[in-house]
């Protein structure tokens, strides 16, 4: 589906790009062509990073001149830092084609027991910090006259909710309510936006925070019809094809991927856990029901 030259003469900024889903993306872009910018808060993470997103688009391109990538250490939750990343940026490289807005924060914990500065901080990477990063780099695109897309990294539970995870839940919802909105809004300025609601993506740092006990881990995995976690590079591939010129015409869409595991809300799908599918079957034979 894609070839050497897909984002060819494109150029990305990827927030979070410095590890997990971030950092996928970012080496897949740039192994199709694209020039990555990546930005975080750890800036030792970051040199890493670009390294990794280096190697591998070098390996995947032997006979590609790849774009050198860059990083910038800003937290996008401060406004003023974001808008003077955006103006470096706009010096060195011009504007960008494409913001991925994948910085995130997310943990356990029993709602009645968040304090408001917890709360609080999730709000602001997720909810703040897309807010800041679109605000900022659409008012160029728009004074400039410049097609852009804007790929908005969300959740399953955007919509459903989902219990001990609260402040995500909510920043995770507006956001996914800021990508339709200015889906349409900015329409008529040739901006697409679009997100992805990931399902169970094993990441060094959210997992740990979020399934730390091998025991919840292996009760998770049993709720995934598909049986396994998502790979980063399925993750990767679906965001090349969203920001790509391969789908122009899409725009305010939502694309979940995660296995199935958003279905799991029907009814009787909880049966699927109660025993291997040739006793499923042999019981349900056994309760056909009598013809009177």
């Amino acid at each position: 589906m894609f070839d050497k030259k897909t984002l060819h003469g494109k150029t990305a900024v990827i927030t979070g790009g410095g590890s997990g889903l971030g950092l996928a993306m970012a080496e897949m872009f740039a192994t199709l062509g694209a020039r990555v910018i990546i930005c975080g808060r750890t800036e030792e993470k970051l040199k890493k990073a670009v390294l990794s997103i280096k190697e591998k688009a070098a390996s995947a391109n032997d006979d590609v001149e790849i774009p050198e990538p860059d990083w910038f250490s800003v937290d996008v939750r401060d406004y003023e830092a974001v808008e003077l990343m955006a103006n470096e940026i706009e010096k060195r490289y011009g504007l960008p084609d494409i913001l991925v807005n994948n910085a995130a924060g997310n943990f356990l914990s029993a709602s009645e027991n968040l304090s408001k500065n917890a709360f609080k901080t999730i709000v602001d990477i997720v909810l703040h910090g897309t807010f800041n990063c679109t605000r900022i780099f659409g008012s160029k695109w728009i004074e400039a006259g410049k097609a852009a897309s804007v790929l908005n990294i969300v959740t399953t539970y955007t919509e459903s909710g989902s219990s001990f995870v609260l402040p995500s839940a909510c920043a995770k919802a507006g956001v996914y309510a800021m990508t339709n909105s200015l889906a349409y809004e900015w329409a008529t300025y040739n901006i697409r936006l679009n997100s992805i609601a990931p399902g169970p993506f094993p990441t060094e740092g959210a997992w740990s925070r979020l399934l730390p006990d091998e025991k919840m881990e292996k009760s998770y995995l049993k709720m995934i019809p598909a049986g396994r976690y998502g790979r980063h590079e399925e993750l990767a591939n679906l965001a090349v094809f969203l920001v790509s010129d391969l789908s122009p015409y899409i725009t305010g869409e939502c694309v979940t991927i995660d296995g199935g595991e958003r279905l799991k809300s029907g009814q009787f799908n909880f049966i699927t856990q109660m025993a291997e599918r040739p006793q499923l079957k042999q019981f349900f034979s056994m309760m056909k029901p009598s013809r009177k």
